[in-house]
């Protein structure tokens, strides 16, 4: 595959992993619009190690304690700041997993990956987020995030599966709805998406395994390092921005690209 296309695959899932503005939506446009050549699930795979990698290195002292708090979680004993946050992580994985196999089995996953219904979703799940910013209450810090607000957030996180509701975008809703701050709520989205990522790259890299040949794992490598650094800077700028605006400039974004999306694909 051609280093320019790796690059422009990298720095769309690098940027737009962690943004509330969906990479999945992003990356499935990307050859529909341009005339591009799908990369396919190898490259797809290698692009989200690569931003796996980058959000363990922003928030690694978090991974750090649930890390050390995920023997304990494991074993029922739900009595600390690590095995809080490693048992709430765990729950709000399970309806991702769930949904995301009923969307693998039933193969609606294919039929959802098209141009309407991610102008759809961008619209309508940009103007959700807008409400829930909005209105939402800011007494919640990550410090209040217990299982309840996981099963919630996990039910939301699940959504996202429809390509251009954005991971982080609809978890990051559901945290404002249920009170976090901005800041907080984008933590634990962002931590949401480590054991999400892992098991998606898990369930496609077990299928893709047998198909990758020298040259495929040699371009995999350069998008996955491309994906890093791109998304470990688009991370840390949105983390840094949240601490003096709102969501409101990623919401006009999605509202814009929706209805020209929209328009694109009825006209």
């Amino acid at each position: 595959m051609p280093l320019f296309q790796l690059l422009l695959i990298a720095l769309i899932q690098g940027i737009t992993e962690f943004l509330p503005v969906s990479s999945s939506g992003h990356l499935i446009l990307l050859p529909g619009l341009t005339g591009l050549t799908d990369q396919g699930q190898v490259i797809d795979v290698a692009v989200h190690i690569g931003t796996l990698g980058a959000v363990v290195l922003y928030f690694w002292s978090d991974v750090k304690l649930g890390l050390l708090g995920l023997p304990r979680a494991l074993t029922g004993r739900i009595d600390t700041d690590g095995s809080r946050l490693a048992a709430g992580l765990i729950i709000a994985t399970i309806p991702t997993v769930l949904f995301g196999l009923f969307l693998h089995i039933t193969g609606l996953s294919a039929s959802l990956r098209s141009v309407a219904v991610i102008g759809w979703t961008m619209l309508i799940f940009g103007l959700i987020l807008y409400w829930a910013d909005q209105t939402g209450a800011e007494t919640k810090t990550t410090q209040d995030w217990g299982i309840k607000d996981a099963i919630l957030m996990g039910l939301w996180q699940a959504i996202a599966l429809i390509p251009g509701t954005s991971r982080s975008g609809i978890t990051i809703t559901g945290a404002r709805r249920l009170g976090y701050n901005r800041e907080d709520g984008a933590r634990i989205a962002m931590l949401m998406s480590i054991p999400t990522i892992i098991a998606s790259g898990t369930l496609l890299g077990a299928e893709v395994a047998l198909q990758a040949d020298a040259a495929t794992a040699r371009d995999g490598a350069i998008a996955a390092a491309m994906a890093f650094i791109s998304a470990l800077l688009a991370l840390s700028l949105m983390m840094r921005l949240l601490r003096s605006i709102s969501f409101t400039p990623y919401v006009i974004y999605r509202v814009i690209l929706g209805i020209v999306l929209l328009v694109y694909a009825y006209a």
